[in-house]
């Protein structure tokens, strides 16, 4: 469990595109189909421990903001051969067992988290109705063991501003986890 920090992408850096499967429905899910809306993109996965901390409180988040406009896709990466936790039969237990109330998409290729320079799990990118990056950063400061409450503080704080039409928050602290499980070949130059 090796504490990896986001990569902070560039503010205002445009959303890649992207279309992948979701394994509980086999649908294919795009960025495209959220077009004009924002969006929030978290790469996550079933078994890393900062991820499964914020699980319940990421859903509640979820369900809140999704009746308010904010559109929410997560995006497991990991490589499934030698973390066979983070399967797509796994990924949709998983989706079933928070009851997910966003999409949970499968990148085999790792190719999107590339695009994206996502870098650990949980990994945030919001993005703005033009799908331009608003925030990227941490849901909250809580941590395995931390003792620290989660409450998503700093993830509402950045999706109340967007929703508002305010400028990006000006203080944003990277998200830290594990880092995300890169296939051999597959490990890109940023991590």
């Amino acid at each position: 469990m090796a504490l990896t920090p986001s990569t902070m992408l560039e503010l205002g850096t445009q959303a890649p595109e992207f279309s992948l499967i979701e394994p509980l429905t086999q649908n294919i899910v795009s960025l495209s189909d959220f077009k004009g809306k924002p969006i929030l993109v978290a790469f996550i996965c079933n078994h890393c421990p900062y991820v499964v901390l914020l699980k319940d409180a990421f859903e509640q988040f979820t369900k809140k903001y999704q009746a308010l406009g904010l559109n929410v896709i997560a995006i497991n990466a990991n490589d499934i051969e030698n973390y066979p936790a983070d399967s797509p039969e796994r990924m949709i237990e998983d989706a079933k067992n928070y009851s997910y109330s966003f999409p949970y998409l499968f990148d085999e290729t790792q190719q999107v988290a590339t695009n994206y320079k996502a870098a650990c799990t949980p990994d945030f990118f919001l993005f703005d109705s033009n799908h331009e990056l608003y925030y990227r950063g941490q849901f909250d400061s809580a941590r395995p063991n931390s003792g620290i409450e989660v409450t998503g503080n700093d993830m509402r704080k950045a999706v109340d501003g967007l929703l508002a039409g305010k400028d990006s928050p000006i203080d944003q602290i990277p998200s830290v986890g594990c880092g995300i499980k890169w296939k051999q070949s597959h490990q890109p130059e940023y991590f």
